[in-house]
């Protein structure tokens, strides 16, 4: 069986989305996705119904943390990646980190994890659904084998595991050279 591991983010602007202080995260948002299409590890993601791009994996939906004040939407993303070092390579070094870095100036502080990790079979495309129960399942359990953070993650047999520091380095070293 050829498992991947699927990643879902979610985060609450402190204002409303179209509001000035969210410039930065609009004019980052378009140069990470392109990113992401490169990144060593990234196998897939979901688009949205709203925009153009890839397909959405089921109606976007969002986890019960989600506050609705007219915008209608709010900074969310599903993906599927080969490993655990790849996701974390791309999301805590280059152009994704630098915008992480930014955070508290867009996003209100999250009462909940900002993202939750699991393993998918090669035949199961995960729904957004999928991803809300998983999220939701973090935050009310903590790390499982059915979700989980980079922490506390879990290999695709369901143990307890540490990232592979050696495969994140040598990811890290692509992204450096792809630019």
């Amino acid at each position: 069986m050829n498992l991947r591991v699927a990643l879902y983010t979610f985060g609450q602007f402190s204002m409303p989305a179209d509001n000035p202080v969210n410039d930065g995260f609009h004019l980052r948002n378009d140069p990470i996705l392109e990113n992401i299409e490169n990144a060593p590890g990234f196998l897939a993601r979901s688009g949205y119904a709203s925009d153009p791009g890839p397909e959405p994996w089921g109606e976007e939906i969002y986890p019960r943390f989600y506050k609705e004040r007219g915008d209608g939407w709010s900074p969310a993303s599903l993906s599927l990646w080969s490993d655990l070092a790849s996701p974390m390579a791309f999301s805590y070094f280059g152009l994704h980190a630098e915008a992480l870095s930014h955070g508290r100036e867009w996003f209100q502080k999250p009462q909940w994890p900002p993202y939750v990790l699991w393993w998918v079979d090669g035949s199961h495309m995960p729904q957004w659904r999928d991803a809300v129960v998983r999220h939701e399942h973090l935050h009310d359990k903590g790390a499982t084998a059915f979700a989980f953070d980079f922490k506390h993650p879990f290999d695709a047999s369901g143990q307890p595991t540490k990232i592979d520091r050696e495969r994140l380095k040598a990811i890290v070293g692509l992204q450096a050279k792809q630019g």
